[in-house]
């Protein structure tokens, strides 16, 4: 599950296209990897960074571009709400054809084309409903609950206008490709990607034959199986069909044969004539036309090398097929592959990260004592559905409820960082730092100590532990668009203006004069240094690099710099840790961070973590430096950043016990479970420990 909101009613959505994907392709693409790289986080130690590419491929970043989550997630809602209203009003769902996703509005087509509109839909043309803009939908808790109507429907391709054109394989028993056998597996491999990370989809049972041999390890959800030949598909159908006698509840669950792999004349008939009958599950084979055509003379075709327009009969719709091209998808499968690796091991510094305290048994005692003593009683299995109906202010109230204001948990105030030396400057040009080989985050220990910043003349500032902000730059006109390019300039200094050009807009890169306008800017708004020179040299030749002067700052450096100061001290360097975590305003680079900072901001993220979590333990701690409500301040900050961070909700499990918090204790674990249930995660093992130890009564450890 990703964490987009639904597109706003009325709002307009770019449904671009790119290398054959289209939006939602894309959404489902780069949700699987962000998922994967959580697990990362969730599954490494303390002070343990997770594997990543040095930077995206260009794959990577273009369909980072051009995804819509948030189409995906209103489309979702609102079938969701249909359904739900039809349960409410006593009457069946409504079966679907089809979706169509315009980028203003989402159209659905009932398979009965005389019936009325249903809740919250009206008539459209053609049969066809649209959404109404003043539809009222289910929220996304709510909507969790509801089952999905159309589990099956995917993206088959676009029309002329750029709309999405979704099917429900589930009311086709059959769907034939015809063309080159490259552009078939393309198809395929499409379609299972999609399936394979829809909202809607999670009761989909998809079986890819000839392709995707990789697919049911490298995605984060378990709704594929691969299988070497059609004839072992038709024999796993088969054993599904006597299965779901003995589980009724899953008749509803579709059954998708994908097959790259010609079907024998035999695998064809029998295909054929179990896809014929009434049978208890929707079940659908999409499979090449070459062999099957014969055997479902009734079926679409589609000619999947044809860039052009094609009739799909059974919708009514022209479209132009989508296929994922075989060289993004060999990139994506990469990355996927590296987001499974294990963690790097901790080094410098970050090997002072402290681990998790062992609860003892006293420690148990007493806190299992407090939850039995406190009143009024409740449930912690109850409690989940209270914490989502907190609103703004009920995020996490087990940790505001020390104060009626969360104000009232400021970080403590400090001045912000300064930036990294100028090592390689002499290499690449007066001024500028040489390009690194791999993702290397200018360590403090590394810089000289005129980087303290009582000991320099302070130079502009780039922030990005929040959304990115430059001195100088304002929020309006080119003011954002700059300050990103301020901090490509700073983290990957040296780059040519076509790198820089196609890493500031991967589908539609920059124009040369476009960069230097915008160039033009920033160097306007850094302005010069104490001795004249601008922050941003002037270039001399074509040869020389784009960058920025050493004299430029970063928080990103600065936290670096305080913490790693700080680690080695233990608790006599909490002073800086908080210092650190004051300097976090946000999710890093904000909450739509360009591709080429999706390494940075992974390294980021779980170092503000490893830092919480220090604050945590040193302030949870018998002694001096216990200050509870500074332990909560740390984690409420961890939380906003990475609300999957199990390690913070463990920490706040241990400061609520050590508080003697009973209220407390119940929300944290009633918290924990939601997000494991939201992203469709089991507890890690040491969180549901933990809540045994902590909490023997509960017994629902997972969701």
């Amino acid at each position: 599950m990703d964490d987009s909101e639904p597109a706003a009613p009325g709002s307009s959505l770019n449904l671009r296209t790119v290398l054959g994907a289209g939006a939602l392709l894309a959404a489902a693409v780069t949700t699987a990897l962000a998922l994967r790289r959580t697990l990362q986080r969730r599954r490494r130690k303390p002070g343990e960074t997770i594997a990543i590419s040095a930077q995206p491929s260009p794959a990577e970043a273009q369909l980072a571009a051009a995804a819509e989550p948030s189409v995906a997630a209103r489309l979702d809602a609102a079938l969701r709400t249909m359904a739900h209203a039809a349960e409410r009003d006593g009457r069946d769902v409504p079966l679907l054809r089809a979706a169509r996703l315009e980028a203003r509005r989402i159209h659905v087509l009932p398979d009965n084309l005389a019936s009325e509109p249903r809740t919250p839909f009206a008539a459209g043309a053609a049969g066809w409903w649209q959404l109404r803009e003043d539809a009222e939908l289910l929220d996304e808790d709510k909507a969790r609950t509801i089952p999905a109507p159309q589990p099956a429907l995917v993206t088959v391709g676009t029309t002329e206008d750029g709309s999405l054109v979704l099917a429900d394989l589930a009311r086709l028993p059959a769907l034939l490709l015809d063309g080159n056998p490259v552009h078939i597996t393309e198809v395929c491999t499409s379609l299972a990607l999609e399936l394979g990370m829809s909202p809607w989809a999670h009761d989909a049972e998809i079986v890819a034959v000839g392709f995707g041999e990789d697919l049911p390890n490298l995605l984060p959800t378990s709704r594929i199986a691969h299988m070497r030949q059609p004839e072992h598909a038709l024999r796993d159908l088969t054993e599904r069909l006597l299965e779901v006698h003995q589980m009724p509840e899953t008749a509803h669950h579709p059954y998708i044969v994908l097959s790259a792999s010609a079907l024998d004349d035999d695998t064809a008939w029998q295909f054929a004539d179990l896809l014929a009958k009434d049978l208890p599950i929707p079940a659908t084979l999409i499979a090449p036309a070459a062999t099957a055509a014969r055997h479902f003379p009734e079926a679409d075709i589609l000619a999947v090398s044809t860039p052009t327009p094609q009739r799909l009969e059974s919708i009514g719709v022209d479209v132009i097929v989508q296929r994922l091209e075989d060289a993004a998808y060999q990139q994506i499968v990469t990355a996927l592959a590296v987001s499974g690796q294990p963690a790097d091991e901790a080094d410098g510094a970050w090997r002072h990260v402290p681990g998790e305290p062992a609860v003892t048994a006293q420690d148990a005692t007493a806190a299992s004592r407090a939850v039995r003593t406190a009143e009024p009683p409740a449930s912690a299995e109850a409690s989940a559905d209270d914490v989502g109906k907190g609103g703004a202010d009920g995020v996490f109230p087990a940790l505001l409820q020390t104060s009626t204001d969360p104000a009232a948990l400021p970080l403590p105030a400090t001045s912000s960082a300064t930036g990294p030396g100028n090592e390689g400057a002499a290499a690449a040009g007066p001024g500028i730092a040489a390009e690194p080989d791999a993702v290397i985050i200018s360590s403090p220990s590394s810089l000289p100590d005129s980087c303290d910043r009582a000991k320099q003349d302070l130079g502009p500032e780039i922030r990005v532990l929040g959304t990115v902000e430059v001195d100088g730059l304002g929020p309006g006109g080119h003011g954002p668009r700059t300050a990103q390019l301020a901090a490509l300039l700073y983290f990957r200094p040296g780059r040519t203006a076509d790198t820089l050009c196609a890493d500031m807009d991967p589908l539609k890169p920059w124009s040369t004069t476009t960069l230097n306008a915008r160039l033009q800017n920033l160097r306007r708004a850094l302005g010069n240094d104490p001795d004249g020179d601008p922050y941003v040299p002037r270039r001399r030749n074509s040869n020389t690099p784009y960058g920025l002067a050493g004299g430029v700052r970063c928080d990103w450096t600065h936290f670096l710099q305080l913490s790693e100061r700080a680690l080695p001290q233990g608790e006599d360097g909490l002073t800086d840790l908080e210092k650190a975590l004051a300097l976090v305003r946000g999710c890093p680079f904000g909450s739509q961070a360009p591709a080429w900072a999706a390494p940075y901001q992974q390294e980021m993220t779980t170092r503000i973590i490893d830092v919480a979590h220090t604050v945590a333990i040193h302030r949870t701690k018998p002694g001096q430096h216990q200050d509870l409500v500074g332990a909560r301040r740390a984690i409420v900050l961890g939380l906003d950043i990475d609300a999957s961070a199990e390690l913070l909700y463990r920490d706040w499990l241990i400061v609520e016990q050590t508080a003697g918090n009973r209220a407390g204790m119940h929300t944290t674990i009633a918290r924990v479970q939601q997000v494991a249930q939201a992203l469709d995660f089991d507890l890690e093992p040491e969180t549901q420990q933990l809540i045994q130890e902590l909490h023997p009564s509960s017994r629902k450890a997972a969701t």
